[in-house]
Parts: C-alpha cells; sequence; structure tokens
C-alpha cells in the first residue's frame, strides 16, 4: 500500500506535527507501506531563509520528502508558523497526486491552507486526516464557511489527544479516534551515570516558557552546578533575550537546531528535560521523546502536558512561575535516587504509549479499512 503524507509546514523547522510525520513515515516504511511525506522545505543557501525568524535544519532532507515549494511565516496559536501558500505549489500537488496514484492520503491539519486544503481539493483516494493543534484553531474558524465542504473527503478522524479532539470537534461535531503523536524509540535507555545537565527543547516563542526558565536558571545554577542546554531555539534571538532581560548566560549552552539520532544522544544523556510552556500544547511530544530517553521531566501544569505527564515520570508546576520552576529543578537534581526512578517509569510509559511499533499497526489497520469501504 502507497501512503501520501501530507504536512502544511516547512520541513526545515523543527515542529511537533512534522516530526510526528516523519517519524510516522519511517514507522509505517518498517511494516511494508511505501510513503512519501509531501510538505514545504526552505534549503540553506536559499534566499527564502532571509524571511524566517527561526532556525532551520541543516541536515539533508531524506528522499521520501517531497517538497512541493517554499513557505511564509504567519502567527498561529500564540506563536508562529511556517507554511506553504502559494497557487504554484497547488499546482505541483495536483500533479503530484495525479503522478503518485496514491492509495491512502494521511492529511495533518487538514483545514490548513493552502497546501491540505488543496489536497482534498484534488485528492482521489480515501483520506485519513489528523488533528493536532489546540485553541482557538482560527484557521478552522476561517476557513470553514469557506472550504468546509472539504471537510467530508475525509474518511476518518484522528485526534492526537483528548484536548486536539474537543478544539477541532467545535468546529467539525462527529467522531475522532484518539491516537497519540508517537515517538521513535531508542532500543535501550538507562536512567542512571547521567552528566549534570538540564535539556530545553524548542523554539524561542513566548508560549514555549523559554524566559521563565532562564530567570529559574541562576539559582538552579547556583544550588547544583547543572548546565542547561537550550535545543532548538536561534541561539541569536536568545542571546538578545538575555542580554534585554538582563539575564545572565553562566551554565547556559545554546546549541541551535538538533534533530534525529543526535537529538535522542542529548536527551539520554541529560538528567531532567525541562518543558516550561505557558499555553496552547495539545500534546506534548518533547515530553513523550524525553520518557523513550529513560529522562525524567519537570513541565508546566497546563492542558495538554497533564495528559503526558504523570507523578512516576517527573514534577509539574504552575506555568510561569519561575521560583516553583525553579524549585522543582533543585529539587530532582538533588536527589538521585528518585531522579532514577522517576527516568525508570518514564521509559516504562514511552514504551506502553507512545512507541512507533504499536501506533503503526493501528494506523495500519486503520487505513485497510478505510480502503476497504472505499472498494
Amino acid at each position: 500500500m502507497k501512503i501520501g503524507i501530507v504536512v502544511p509546514f516547512s520541513w526545515s523547522y523543527i515542529g511537533g506535527v512534522s516530526e510526528h510525520a516523519e517519524a510516522q513515515a519511517e514507522a509505517l516504511e518498517r511494516i511494508g507501506f511505501e510513503t512519501r511525506l509531501i510538505m514545504g522545505d526552505d534549503p540553506p543557501g536559499t534566499v527564502w531563509r532571509l524571511f524566517h525568524p527561526d532556525a532551520g535544519r541543516l541536515d539533508k532532507r531524506p528522499a521520501r520528502v517531497m517538497s512541493i515549494g517554499t513557505t511564509v511565516t504567519v502567527p498561529a496559536n500564540h506563536s508562529r508558523t511556517h507554511i506553504v501558500l502559494s497557487q504554484l505549489a497547488e499546482l505541483r500537488l495536483a500533479r503530484l497526486l495525479s503522478r503518485e496514484k496514491f492509495d491512502i492520503l494521511h492529511v495533518h491539519e487538514p483545514m490548513t491552507p493552502a497546501l491540505c486544503v488543496a489536497a482534498l481539493a484534488h485528492v482521489r483516494s480515501p483520506v485519513v486526516g489528523t488533528w493536532h493543534a489546540t485553541g482557538e484553531l482560527n484557521w478552522m474558524k476561517m476557513g470553514m464557511p469557506a472550504w468546509g465542504m472539504l471537510m467530508k473527503r475525509i474518511d476518518y478522524r484522528i485526534a492526537v489527544s483528548e484536548v486536539a479532539r474537543v478544539s477541532a470537534a467545535r468546529y467539525l461535531p462527529g467522531p475522532f479516534e484518539i491516537l497519540p503523536n508517537g515517538i521513535t524509540l531508542p532500543p535501550h535507555a538507562d536512567p542512571a551515570g547521567r552528566e549534570n545537565i538540564v535539556v530545553y527543547i524548542g523554539r524561542h516563542d513566548p508560549r514555549k516558557g523559554l524566559e521563565v526558565l532562564l530567570r529559574a536558571w541562576p539559582e538552579v545554577r547556583r544550588q547544583t552546578g547543572a548546565t542547561l542546554r537550550v535545543i532548538g531555539a536561534d541561539p541569536r534571538a536568545v542571546r538578545l533575550l538575555m542580554t534585554r532581560q538582563r539575564l545572565t548566560d553562566d551554565g547556559v549552552e545554546l546549541l541551535g537546531v538538533i534533530v534525529g539520532d543526535p537529538l535522542t544522544s542529548e536527551l539520554a544523556r541529560a538528567k531532567l528535560l525541562c518543558a516550561p510552556s505557558l499555553r496552547g500544547e495539545s500534546f506534548g511530544m518533547v515530553l513523550a521523546r524525553a520518557f523513550g530517553c529513560a529522562t525524567p521531566v519537570v513541565a508546566s501544569d497546563i492542558p495538554g502536558y497533564d495528559q503526558v505527564m504523570a507523578p512516576e515520570v517527573g514534577l509539574t508546576v504552575p506555568p510561569g512561575d519561575s521560583s516553583r520552576l525553579g524549585a522543582a529543578l533543585i529539587e530532582l537534581l538533588s536527589d538521585e535516587p528518585r531522579r532514577q526512578r522517576m527516568g525508570e517509569g518514564a521509559r516504562e510509559r514511552a514504551l506502553e504509549r507512545y512507541g512507533w511499533a504499536k501506533l503503526a499497526d493501528r494506523l495500519a489497520a486503520i487505513y485497510e479499512g478505510v480502503v476497504a469501504r472505499a472498494a
């Protein structure tokens, strides 16, 4: 079976949906499916990189990723995202769908223009849709009157969490299966023998709460001697933030964008992951990724994260509270037996819930059912 996976965003910039879709394609190929990942791309060295404020990926685009065109940066969900909006990309997509003849098209964030909307307009195969975001979902709010009729072309609906389902169902009533984001699990992970490192992974968006962590960090550094490694955020933007807010960079290392196995290695060497987001998280992909590496988490107690976190995998604190965040980090860094127990619990939770082996099998069953009904 040949699966086309459509993502409205740029492969060049890290994000939970893109990471999920890449891992989905790899997992499906491991169980015998043929996959193509259709999305935007803004390669290094091109003029389009100048129009994006975020640090881009530097690794080579895999052969399965079919670039449909460049992207633009737009505000979305108290953040910003990089989406395909050109009419030329829509024409390319129509030709691609005609040429590739997919058995199933799996569309992520189906209401997002222009790529996903165009895919629904031109598709002739059965369609599975996955909703990831939470909140007001402005694309759905604006798009339902204009292109909402295309939702009838989706044969099976998935949401990655209950909060994502509730957000989508506000505009699109009906059944959704909740199928969480998946992660690629390293074969082995031991919470013992870690370096005295705390990792933050995420863009430099206000809602990600990096400033809250940076305000807490001097006391964490003073009491524990730990190092904070910041991954995913543009180092220039973070340095500017620290300068403007007069925040110290003592013990703070800015690594930029890291993906794939190097990112797994960073998580596997760290004692903790810190996820200080303020709002707007539908799931918590980075939390599940840390769990897979047997790395406990200190996270904000917010919708989305609360469905992933549990007492046996880490600590939660009120969003935006630097003092409570710092105290939680110090608490776990200072109690190694407890930290290791939580690391073991995190790994167990990842194996039970978020490994792609189980999720790929469920997707395979969904695809086979949809194709059989369409026959």
